[in-house]
């Protein structure tokens, strides 16, 4: 267990996560005393959220992105300086390793990865780097992760901007300074119930040892499709033209009117009795609710009412059947 502890723990009302409830965000604020207002400016693009639990690789060297685009689902070879990707390492047999967000400077790719995985990721691609003028580092002790709703402007960061907000990178020394310049922060409760609200998808919560790219939404975020070969390529090329992966992600809007706790992750998702899939995150949504994503069964009528700890569940189709 990860004995991280976030120098925003010390402000006034921080909420630290109970591991025993979220093991893989240890370390920072589960709330700041207002978990719903928190989601409220968030949405409105105010704000910031404390990721620095998650890992910081650092690739280095004149033949980088040329190297990684020959390991990963994504294509890197001539990305230009700012641009952010979403990529992919892939076992043998196509299932998912390693998620992670990416972006090149010009001198250094950069990658976004959990806190719980990057040794892992660290270990793998430094086993791949061979003669190549490449090198790769964990620079997490050095760099913290924030998410903005928003493109921040902080100086002397490295901004990975998506469609959904902004991670920088910024100096952990910075980190003490962020509630004093950069507005009130939010906790983790509200930067997953946004999460959760856009489908998308967290390694090792919405994924496990047999996920394929295609099941979880992946192949149309993390991967090319018109690159050249990569390990996992021929079954992310086979389930695409056959276009049938086993199982599909679906948001699941759970009955409120009960007072029945949320799910928790791996919890069974059931239809008529049998279990068709699994919890992967859940959370109360300012608007929505209560909401999770689950993996269901890809042959599941996407109009089938399911049962979560005797629990009414509608589906919202994410991937498509």
């Amino acid at each position: 267990m990860s004995t991280y502890r976030s120098p925003l723990l010390d402000l006034p009302d921080a909420v630290a996560i109970d591991p025993e409830l979220d093991p893989h965000d240890v370390g920072v604020a589960w709330h700041y005393a207002d978990p719903l207002g928190e989601q409220r400016r968030l949405s409105a693009g105010e704000g910031f959220v404390d990721l620095s639990q998650r890992g910081v690789l650092a690739v280095t060297g004149s033949e980088r992105l040329s190297w990684l685009h020959s390991l990963i689902s994504q294509h890197v070879e001539n990305l230009e300086p700012g641009q952010a990707r979403q990529g992919l390492v892939l076992s043998p047999h196509g299932h998912v390793e390693h998620h992670f967000w990416l972006v090149d400077d010009g001198a250094t790719t950069w990658l976004v990865t959990e806190g719980d995985r990057r040794a892992d990721l660290l270990a793998f691609l430094d086993s791949m780097r061979f003669m190549l003028d490449v090198a790769v580092a964990d620079v997490t002790q050095e760099w913290a992760v924030v998410w903005f709703p928003g493109r921040p402007d902080v100086a002397d960061s490295v901004v990975i901007a998506t469609d959904r907000g902004s991670y920088a990178l910024v100096a952990r020394a910075q980190l003490n300074e962020l509630a004093k310049t950069w507005g009130a922060p939010a906790g983790i409760w509200a930067f997953e119930a946004l999460r959760i609200a856009a489908g998308e998808p967290r390694i090792g919560l919405e994924t496990d040892h047999k996920t394929i790219a295609h099941e979880v939404g992946w192949i149309e975020t993390a991967v090319h499709l018109n690159k050249g070969c990569y390990r996992g390529q021929e079954t992310v090329a086979r389930v695409h033209n056959l276009g049938k992966p086993p199982r599909r992600l679906v948001m699941l809007h759970l009955d409120g009117s009960t007072q029945a706790h949320l799910p928790q992750h791996g919890n069974d998702v059931m239809l008529n009795d049998k279990v068709i899939g699994f919890v992967g995150s859940a959370t109360h949504h300012f608007e929505l609710g209560p909401i999770a994503l689950a993996v269901v069964k890809r042959a599941v009528d996407v109009d089938a009412v399911f049962q979560v700890n005797g629990v009414s569940a509608s589906q919202e189709v994410l991937v498509q059947p």
